[in-house]
């Protein structure tokens, strides 16, 4: 935390430090209620999701690759193996979009890093992401925003159950009034 803390770069308006907690707060949320009782399991999914956003530190595109080299690198000196640290991985490049998870951790992670397209607080959220595409020069217009977001939606689903039922709703009802804006 402290790592991402100082050298996150500050234009990350989405990618910040908060979206690290948050997603560390919804995966764990998520594995209760997928009934995930396993410590090792939730040891390990909580440092995928700590790490998952760390290649922000070096690249902007490809940054699940790099929180892995960086997974690789520091993970060994606190005692993992080399195969809870493949588990760490799979978790973080399952985060990929388009996400393609393979276990029950990956479909958690996936499902807690976009937990907030099916929350109250989506608008807002989605506003600094907004801002962060533009200052990165990804994006350029409101207009087009609203269409890449639109895109985007009709091609995500949650995985777990969890998600499904408890932001499955309110995100359908976030599609119908960005659509609505466009």
């Amino acid at each position: 935390m402290q790592k991402l803390s100082e050298q996150l770069s500050k234009d990350l308006l989405y990618h910040g430090i908060h979206h690290t907690i948050d997603v560390e707060i919804q995966a764990e949320r998520i594995a209760k209620n997928e009934k995930i009782n396993s410590k090792d399991d939730i040891y390990l999914l909580k440092l995928a999701c700590l790490y998952h956003d760390t290649g922000f530190i070096t690249t902007y595109k490809g940054h699940e690759l790099a929180g892995c080299n960086f997974a690789r690198n520091e993970l060994p000196q606190f005692g993992l193996t080399q195969k809870q640290i493949e588990i760490i991985c799979g978790m973080i490049m399952a985060t990929r979009v388009p996400q393609t998870p393979h276990t029950k951790l990956e479909e958690i992670i996936c499902d807690a890093d976009l937990d907030y397209l099916g929350r109250d607080d989506f608008f807002s959220i989605s506003h600094t992401l907004f801002m962060e595409l533009q200052k990165k020069k990804i994006i350029s217009s409101e207009k087009e925003w609203n269409a890449m977001q639109i895109k985007f939606f009709k091609k995500h689903s949650y995985f777990t159950e969890t998600n499904k039922k408890s932001r499955g709703e309110e995100k359908s009802k976030h599609l119908a009034l960005i659509e609505a804006m466009l």
